[in-house]
């Protein structure tokens, strides 16, 4: 009888274990969706709300995850869902609703469709959870994360766009592979709108202590190889989207919104570059789009100027100008998103 008390106990200070967890609610239950669950009860960040319009979706994929906790070991509440009222106060929401690129589609195609699933989204979380750090994976990211801001009302220091970290991540890696060397040796940076026009940083970048322009110098890697592998990295979501035929990319976005998830929860105040709102930094006003920023438990605490080259300073600007004519275009669509 005593050994059967104590196992209640443990159950029950387990189910309190869950109640008293963050709650982390995720709108678009594909797969991203799917893989931001798996990695976030991992890492035992907090209760997980899969939100879908499609149900079924929402509720196998959390049902499944969950089946997981005993193998893994971890111990936070799976849920999946239809009803917006199951995400009610949640501590983060990270959004990748929306039809995913198709083979041949850019992120520009995604437009029109992605903006009317956005204002839903807007719509349901303003409702529930106006309180919430959103994170905005959805593309054309720039666009998206901007019009999900004025849909929603929410502060622009809570709401933000993952796009830097995985442009980032994909360069670091593309180089670590050139330079046969551990990516974790390697310190770069990402800037600008997401997509073809994203800037990597050379200035910034740092090869196991020394810089990338030494390395060019020295001749370890020729300015050509590395405008290569810049291309690549512009193009590395619609090279996956090449591979699948039908799908795209879901384990790196999704680590990478975890990352941001978890700096905001724990206070850890990383810098990372995100889409973020600007208003003069970097001599732009009025729009999102990507810089680093340090993430706290107040949403982006701080933007970071980092220093440019005259030709960082002239990709940046391109950069800015495709993601201004992109809001422009958006804004035909829904004139409403002009108006402040």
């Amino acid at each position: 009888m005593a050994i059967g008390y104590q196992n209640r106990s443990r159950v029950c200070d387990a189910n309190n274990e869950i109640k008293m967890k963050k709650k982390i609610s995720l709108i678009g239950a594909g797969q991203i969706g799917g893989t931001l669950a798996h990695l976030i009860a991992l890492k035992e960040l907090g209760n997980v709300v899969l939100f879908d319009v499609a149900e079924g979706i929402a509720k196998g994929k959390a049902l499944d995850i969950a089946q997981s906790s005993s193998v893994d070991g971890f111990n936070v509440s799976l849920q999946g869902t239809s009803n917006y009222e199951d995400t009610k106060n949640s501590d983060v929401i990270i959004i990748t609703a929306g039809v995913p690129r198709k083979p041949g589609m850019t992120r520009d195609d995604l437009l029109g469709i992605n903006l009317k699933i956005i204002k839903q989204v807007a719509d349901g979380i303003c409702k529930t959870s106006p309180n919430a750090f959103v994170i905005c994976i959805t593309n054309p990211l720039d666009v998206i994360v901007m019009a999900l801001q004025r849909y929603s009302g929410l502060k622009k220091n809570k709401v933000v766009g993952m796009a830097g970290i995985l442009d980032t991540s994909r360069f670091t890696y593309f180089l670590s592979k050139e330079l046969n060397i551990s990516t974790n040796k390697i310190k770069s940076l990402v800037l600008g709108g997401h997509g073809d026009t994203m800037v990597a940083m050379i200035k910034s970048t740092e090869v196991d202590g020394k810089s990338l322009e030494d390395l060019i110098n020295s001749g370890k890697i020729s300015k050509k190889r590395l405008n290569e592998i810049i291309l690549r990295t512009k193009n590395g979501g619609a090279e996956i989207v090449k591979f699948l035929e039908k799908g795209s990319a879901f384990y790196a976005p999704a680590a990478s919104g975890v990352q941001m998830a978890e700096s905001y929860l724990k206070d850890q105040k990383k810098t990372l570059p995100c889409a973020a709102f600007l208003k003069g930094e970097y001599g732009v006003n009025n729009l999102y789009a990507g810089v680093p920023v340090i993430i706290g438990k107040n949403g982006v605490e701080k933007i970071i100027e980092v220093s440019l080259s005259d030709e960082e300073k002239v990709n940046f600007n391109k950069s800015i100008q495709a993601v201004k004519d992109l809001y422009s275009a958006a804004v035909k669509i829904d004139p409403t998103l002009g108006k402040d």
